[in-house]
């Protein structure tokens, strides 16, 4: 996986990252663990194609696991939160993949419909 976003796209990607960043801690805030568990994997989507909000949303998810006490899950986000950065920067993750320790870390997974105009397929191709 190789990304080429233009600086159009980077600001939308994170401002799309941003709100769902937002709305995890919101939930959190208000003690709904499913609610920030969800809003964390959408913002996981959007992270993969930039580095540093790619391994702070694994770092969300390490912290969202510990507190819920889902020590596999825990397990899961610190082997991610080592190989998240190196993905994005070098372009190779799985697009659509949502972070979690219950699925692969290699594997793509679908693009929910309403995030899919974050992902130009001229942009962002499989290598």
């Amino acid at each position: 996986m190789k990304t080429d976003l233009t600086t159009e796209q980077r600001q939308e990607l994170q401002a799309a990252w941003s709100s769902e960043i937002e709305a995890a801690r919101s939930a959190r805030d208000e003690r709904d663990l499913k609610g920030e568990w969800s809003h964390l994997e959408r913002a996981h989507i959007l992270s993969q194609p930039m580095a540093g909000p790619h391994v702070r949303t694994h770092a969300a998810m390490f912290g969202a696991a510990f507190r819920q006490r889902h020590f596999h899950e825990v397990l899961g986000q610190a082997f991610r939160i080592v190989v998240a950065g190196p993905g994005s920067f070098t372009g190779r993750y799985p697009v659509g993949n949502t972070g979690g320790a219950d699925v692969s870390a290699f594997r793509p997974m679908e693009v929910p419909a309403d995030l899919r105009k974050y992902f130009d397929t001229t942009k962002v191709r499989a290598s």
